[in-house]
């Protein structure tokens, strides 16, 4: 079934909240909304496609629905408080119940709660008589045990970060991230120290307010631990319907290998239709187009910059998804005064919020330079449609270059943007060069940690793919010199076929480099020839900047593949190397640094 959609955003206090109306056919719209409560963190990144497949799932039922993002969060306002975020996203759940009462004539609602969305949508149905039922995705029962989880999962990143880097005062400084008196961060989403606090006397079997009148609950199939809670909802007098399926762990893998658990939506689906009969059919119509109010928010940052942003699409067919931020000009509302404008491409499979929220951040923050920032969701991933014959989560689509190139005439056409920038990390950066390579209207290439430079279409990220032969080598040569890696080799339990062709591919692309670095000397282009293509760009006026998380496989590459042409480009091509992160600088420290180092390269 065909689920219209709808950006819109509402207030929760002082608060601006992003979020998406899933509306279902006329025919079947009920007078039943329901409230999507997101997960924390990373797993909310991870599952974004899942949470909106969750909501079709509802809208196909007739249901209405909201699914949003909590202060701080998303595409929200607000954000680096000491205050307690729990209890703040509490009253973002009313307000969104509130604001789908308002905006869509709903008046019976219920809940749909993710993991930790699941326990503070149980908390707020305790408190609300007027929450029809809640639906609980593999809930949080308890807060204790779930900062254990968060601190382990955090320090295991942390660690793998810390060896990966020869800076020992970097690893500290990664170490006392995990948690500190202010509060801890995990994969890069910070809890304050009240919120911590709060997490912790978080235990739904010790719930004793008032019973919740329905209620489904999915247990995660491997480790279930909500069966407890179901029994003690029956006991109180809930009509509670417990099941334990597969499909969190898929849900809430990294972004672009994540699944959508169909067992627990089809779980959703035939509990939804079990009362369906119950609810009447709405009579009035559905919600008006989204216009200048409900599309749009203003924001003031803690430097005193006022900035509205805005949810739009930037193609005529509504299937490129973008927010655009810049400072309000109350003369010129939809100008950009001084014809500047960044587009940023998504790191991976995330959505265009970026990896730990970071594109929000520095949206925000070059909007107040006066730059307009369009954050995009190349089609298939984000709020994106996904294009006929092309699978969700495409992390180097065929198509990208199109969309790139449309919003790059969207900024012009529309917003009167002269001098193009392209930033992006990861699959985002190859996105950025390849566009700017090919010809397309571009100043400057912001590019964080590269994978590869060259893709081949029907390739799997799987696959034995270049960065791996770069990153590897370097690991399989210290190795030779292990005893340990020996015994290993003579048990079998080594793939010395794969490592053959790792160091035989690495010193093809050794030999190839020298190639091409003679080539360009003599004047002849040599397939693939990065160094070349580089060359070209500076030759046109583009600038190109380089970021890298130390011992990242993309500066290798560069290296490599870029030949001596990276330093005969000079000061048009300049490279960054920032010690103690990872590949999506999850950590803190680093990723200040980051966001620090691209500021300043984009406004020099």
């Amino acid at each position: 079934m065909n689920i219209a959609t709808q950006p819109i955003y509402f207030k929760s206090g002082r608060e601006s909240l992003f979020g998406w109306l899933h509306l279902p056919p006329e025919h079947l719209r009920l007078d039943r909304g329901i409230v999507i409560c997101k997960p924390f963190g990373y797993e909310a990144i991870c599952a974004h496609g899942s949470i909106r497949a969750f909501a079709d799932a509802c809208a196909s039922a007739g249901a209405t629905v909201l699914r949003f993002d909590y202060t701080g969060t998303g595409d929200s306002s607000g954000g680096d408080s000491e205050a307690d975020e729990l209890s703040q996203w509490c009253t973002d759940i009313r307000a969104a119940m509130a604001a789908l009462r308002q905006t869509c004539h709903i008046s019976r609602i219920g809940l749909l709660g993710m993991r930790l969305g699941a326990s503070l949508a149980a908390l707020v149905a305790a408190d609300d008589p007027s929450v029809e039922d809640i639906i609980a995705v593999a809930p949080v029962v308890s807060g204790r045990r779930y900062l254990r989880e968060l601190r382990a999962f955090q320090a295991t990143s942390s660690s793998e970060t810390a060896s990966s880097s020869e800076n020992t005062s970097a690893a500290a400084q990664i170490d006392h991230a995990i948690e500190s008196p202010g509060g801890m961060e995990v994969t890069g989403f910070r809890l304050s120290k009240a919120s911590v606090e709060h997490l912790a006397k978080i235990d739904l079997l010790g719930m004793d307010k008032r019973a919740i009148r329905n209620a489904l609950i999915l247990d995660r199939g491997d480790l279930p631990s909500a069966k407890p809670w179901a029994d003690a909802l029956i006991r109180r007098g809930t009509d509670a319907h417990y099941y334990a399926l597969p499909g969190l762990v898929e849900m809430i893998a990294t972004p672009h290998a994540a699944q959508v658990p169909l067992e627990m939506i089809d779980a959703v689906a035939k509990y939804l239709a079990r009362n369906q009969q119950s609810y009447e059919l709405l009579t009035q119509n559905a919600p008006p187009a989204a216009d200048e109010r409900t599309a749009s928010m203003h924001l003031i940052t803690a430097e005193g910059s006022r900035l509205v942003e805005r949810a739009l699409f930037v193609d005529d067919g509504g299937t490129l998804f973008a927010i655009a931020t810049q400072l309000q000009h109350p003369d010129a509302p939809n100008r950009n005064l001084q014809g500047r404008g960044v587009v940023m491409l998504n790191g991976g499979a995330t959505s265009h919020i970026g990896p730990n929220r970071m594109y929000v951040e520095l949206a925000r923050r070059w909007a107040a330079h006066g730059y307009f920032v369009l954050r995009l969701d190349l089609a298939g991933i984000g709020d994106s449609a996904t294009r006929p014959g092309h699978s969700d989560n495409e992390v180097y689509p065929p198509g990208a270059l199109d969309d790139v190139s449309a919003a790059i005439n969207f900024l012009r056409r529309e917003y009167g943007v002269q001098q193009i920038t392209l930033a992006g990390l990861c699959a985002g950066a190859y996105h950025a060069l390849r566009s700017a390579i090919s010809g397309l209207h571009v100043n400057t290439v912001l590019l964080v940690n590269p994978l590869t430079f060259y893709w081949k279409q029907g390739s799997k990220l799987s696959d034995l793919q270049i960065a791996n032969v770069v990153g590897n080598a370097g690991v399989y040569a210290e190795r030779v010199l292990s005893g340990k890696s020996w015994r290993k080799l003579l048990r079998g339990r080594v793939n010395l076929w794969r490592v053959l062709m790792v160091l035989l591919r690495r010193g093809l692309l050794t030999a190839g480099s020298s190639a091409r670095d003679l080539g360009r000397r003599l004047n002849i282009r040599l397939p693939r020839d990065l160094g070349w293509e580089l060359q070209s760009l500076a030759s046109r006026g583009v600038r190109i900047v380089f970021l890298f998380a130390r011992g990242d496989v993309g500066e290798d590459l560069l290296r490599m593949q870029g030949g001596s042409a990276v330093k005969a480009i000079g000061d048009r091509c300049r490279v960054h190397v920032i010690d103690g992160a990872d590949h999506i600088f999850s950590q803190g420290p680093a990723r200040r640094k980051l966001l620090q180092l691209l500021t300043s390269e984009l406004t020099r």
